[in-house]
């Protein structure tokens, strides 16, 4: 390439002997990193190259000129060719005096009006401009002193000392970051004829706007003092509104009225701090080493690109406390800059709380009923964040999930960022779902507790204190962070109304399509964080063990489960971001034991591998973490539970009518045909794997008997679903015994959850979550959205006669001693109903029909019954294990 110039060129050796000394001067105390790493790729062969940085300095000019040798580049110390430049760099900002002069912007018109009267003297000639953002002490490592941070890269303009001791202390972190060029021949076409001096003002603009954006990347958006933020929200009109009127209602001066929401807003705002943020992530690197084998992120490459440009909001699930620390301290050792963060209240303790709020925490208060004026700054405080570009993050299951499931998404902090993009859609805006995924939670005895009815325990500072010693004295195994898919708001809003640009006219009118644009963007978010799990050797061992009564298996049957789980994440791929554990099972067991999961008996015809009590039921959170995983494959090997032959079509029916409360429940990406067509696939894999055979050209599958290993790995497969159907079952039993008019929905989720307790009681299931009102909720949620049931005029719950039919012919899934307990505990009854007597026995069901309704419920499970019950009594003395 053209320009091309090694160490020892003559345009290198031209270069002012002062500046070659300064050069060997500062080489030992600065180490570049570049980004890309190869710079080269990017630069357009034949073409003369001029450099152009943010800010004039020398040892800005010395890093550029090493890194462009170190890369291989064109020196920016050479004579521009086809210019009367002597230099192929120039820099929006210069610095009068030599030394102490002062920094001034002022527009770089001299060099790029020079370049572009050389482009017009000679029509065929081309530059290409490179802007190189240079930043000295970005991401100081954890050997780094506090010191050190104090002088690492800011928006502050420093002077020549500042930045000297910013390259001694800091030097070695030094990142040089080459942006695509840009072809200066390209934009004077498209400029059309314009004069040379219009034309550079506007390059320079560009350039300056891209600097700015590469800065606010990389080190967070100029947000100067908490002081600016606060007096821009208690002088927007919304807010002032707010505060006359609480003056009014309350019958109080305006000035006091103004202190009362001045208050309300330095309770909320952050006082985002750069020494601190850097000062936090030395402490935490020791923290996190004291904690955690390792914390990895996957994906995070796809989420930086679609970032640039784009207002990004970070939405993780919620395991732990540790999430937010987790996320701000890998985006800031990835060069990314720290989010603000939406926190509980609760967490605004002594010490803490100001720690965390200049790290970027600002404070919400649980709910805003009954405060209005609350609500308008908080609102307020959302939509200045977003207009300044400061990247969010916040949680939308409103808090930590006690069951390693997804909660339902709260839609509260989604609408605020709607609206406030509505009012000012200058930016758009960019979600980046994150899946945290953990082999050992801080929080796990306390969710167990919470879960059995012990009462929450209030955050305080001694109980912080007292926790942070026990913690040190475990390790908690790994830690993964797999970003997904991002969602741009964009197309959601332009598929709910071509007209919402326009919605942001009047902030107080809030649009009718708002709150489904906002329902679909949080299943969405949950959709895209289940698409990006981390499947790792704990969630294995979890989904095996837990599936069998005493949580304990022979050691060569949790071998042969854990090969067949991962093959069938590894064929059937739930989505492209899923990631795996590399280890081979024998090394999965051992590390279970490595970690306390589990524990080996040693036994002469071989060892037997088991879950204590206690560990079996913080299992199942972990378990529950990657359920959505096998869900199709659980659907499949429960219609083998209680069935030894089942025909295809019937699978993919019973599939189709059940997969909206499992789609509900797990969020599951797939419409109701992209289920059936993972069914099938789940079927094939099951075939080729030896564990379903078929007969009738394939139309009918059938397993082997209940000692045949196959039928165990089925079964195994099948019971880690098999509690969301007995919840199922228990939720309409307990319907059918108090009978149409007769129960709220509220008063059925309470009986649901006292009958799955005494349930859990009985059969000493290891399933917290099995009794966790939040399921019941959201069952009975669809159950209404499907017309299953409905509310009458007095809000009780009515029916038709074929729900009753769904209690009595649950019996093609559940275990007859599972029915009978279930409904002796709600008063139920499990007598077939006259109609089913009438279905003939067909092995092969009829075609599906067109519309879902109840009435098919009850007559595929009927059509079913009849072939099971057939089937069982033929196979009753061979097929319990």
């Amino acid at each position: 390439m053209p320009n091309m110039m090694t160490a020892d060129s003559p345009a290198r050796n031209r270069t002012p002997w002062w500046f070659r000394v300064g050069g060997q001067l500062l080489e030992p105390w600065v180490r570049i990193r570049r980004e890309p790493a190869e710079p080269t790729s990017l630069l357009q062969a034949g073409t003369p190259v001029c450099y152009v940085i943010e800010r004039d300095g020398f040892s800005d000019m010395q890093i550029l000129e090493r890194a462009c040798r170190e890369a291989g580049l064109p020196s920016p110390m050479q004579p521009l060719a086809g210019t009367r430049r002597r230099r192929s760099v120039f820099a929006l900002a210069h610095r009068d005096g030599r030394l102490l002069g002062r920094n001034r912007h002022r527009s770089p018109n001299e060099p790029l009006g020079q370049l572009t009267r050389a482009l017009e003297a000679d029509p065929e000639r081309d530059i290409q401009i490179v802007p190189v953002s240079i930043y000295v002490g970005r991401a100081p490592t954890r050997e780094s002193g506090w010191f050190s941070v104090l002088f690492s890269e800011n928006w502050v303009v420093v002077g020549r000392f500042r930045r000297l001791l910013a390259l001694l202390l800091n030097g070695r972190d030094t990142v040089v970051q080459f942006s695509a060029p840009v072809s200066m021949r390209a934009v004077l076409n498209e400029g059309g004829d314009v004069r040379p001096e219009r034309f550079a003002r506007k390059i320079a603009r560009v350039l300056r706007t891209h600097f700015r954006r590469i800065r606010a990347a990389v080190i967070g958006p100029d947000l100067s003092h908490k002081r600016t933020v606060v007096g821009a929200v208690l002088n927007a009109e919304p807010v002032r509104a707010a505060i006359a009127a609480t003056a009014a209602k309350e019958r109080i001066s305006q000035a006091k009225a103004w202190r009362r929401a001045q208050k309300i807003m330095l309770e909320i705002a952050a006082d985002y701090s750069h020494p601190v943020v850097r000062s936090a992530s030395l402490l935490l690197s020791n923290f996190w080493n004291k904690l955690y084998d390792g914390i990895t992120m996957h994906h995070f490459d796809k989420a930086r690109a679609a970032a640039p440009g784009h207002e990004v909001i970070y939405v993780p699930s919620h395991r732990s406390h540790a999430d937010y620390l987790l996320m701000s301290y890998q985006l800031h050792m990835s060069g990314v800059v720290v989010p603000h963060i939406s926190a509980g209240v609760n967490l605004n303790l002594p010490v803490i709380g100001p720690i965390l709020r200049r790290g970027g925490a600002f404070f919400q208060r649980r709910t805003f009923k009954g405060n209005a004026l609350y609500s308008v700054i908080f609102k307020e405080y959302m939509a200045q964040l977003i207009d300044r570009g400061v990247p969010m993050e916040y949680f939308i299951e409103g808090t930590r999930s006690r069951t390693g499931r997804m909660l339902t998404p709260r839609g509260g902090l989604l609408s605020m960022t709607v609206r406030a993009f509505l009012r000012a859609p200058r930016r758009p805006v960019v979600f980046l779902p994150v899946y945290i995924g953990y082999e050992k939670l801080m929080e796990g005895k306390s969710y167990i507790g919470e879960l059995s009815g012990k009462p929450k325990e209030s955050e305080s500072l001694f109980g912080l204190l007292r926790g942070l010693r026990g913690l040190l004295r475990q390790r908690y195994g790994h830690v993964a962070l797999n970003f997904g898919e991002p969602i741009e708001l964009n197309p959601l809003l332009d598929a709910a109304s071509t007209d919402w640009r326009s919605a942001g006219n009047d902030p107080e009118v809030k649009p009718e399509w708002l709150n489904g644009v906002v329902d679909r963007l949080a299943e969405q978010i949950h959709i895209n964080i289940n698409r990006a799990a981390d499947v790792n050797p704990i969630n294995l061992l979890a989904l095996a063990l837990l599936a069998t009564p005493k949580h304990a298996m022979a050691e060569n049957d949790l071998l042969a489960q854990l090969e067949l789980t991962k093959a069938l994440l590894e064929e059937l791929p739930y989505s492209d971001r899923v990631t795996l554990t590399s280890l081979a099972p024998a090394a999965i067991i051992a590390y279970g034991e490595q970690m306390g999961w589990i524990r080996r008996i040693a036994h002469p015809l071989g060892d037997v591998l088991t879950a204590d009590d206690e560990q079996a039921v913080l299992l199942s959170y972990f378990r529950n973490n990657v359920l959505h995983l096998v869900a199709t494959a659980a659907w499949v090997s429960c219609c083998f539970l209680n069935n030894r032959r089942m025909t295809r079509s019937s699978i993919l029916r019973l599939g189709k009518i059940i997969y909206p409360f499992i789609q509900g429940e797990l969020f599951l990406p797939w419409d109701e045909d992209g289920f059936a067509a993972q069914l099938q696939a789940t079927i094939d894999f099951f075939v080729r794997r030896g564990l379903l055979e078929t007969t009738s050209d394939g139309r009918v599958l059938e397993r082997g008997p209940g000692q045949d290993d196959a039928a165990f790995q089925l079964k195994t497969i099948a019971r880690s679903l098999i509690q969301a159907f007995e919840r199922y079952y228990i939720a309409i039993a307990a319907l059918a015994k108090h009978g149409p008019h007769a129960i709220s929905a509220a008063e059925l989720e309470k009986a649901c959850t006292l009958a799955a307790q005494r349930l859990s009681l009985l059969n000493e299931l290891s399933a917290p979550e099995f009794f966790d009102k939040a399921l019941f909720r959201g069952f009975i949620q669809k159950l209404r959205e499907r017309r299953v049931v409905w509310t009458d005029d007095d809000g009780k719950l009515d029916y038709n006669s074929a729900l009753e039919d769904m209690v009595r012919d649950a019996r093609v899934i559940l275990a007859r001693e599972m029915r009978h307990s279930i409904l002796k505990i709600t008063g139920g009854d499990d007598k077939e109903s006259p109609r089913a007597a009438a279905v003939p026995n067909d092995p092969v069901a009829p075609p599906a029909a067109p519309d879902i309704s109840p009435t098919d419920i009850g007559t595929e499970l009927h059509e079913r019954h009849v072939e099971s019950e057939q089937q069982e009594h033929a196979a009753d003395a061979t097929d319990k294990r």
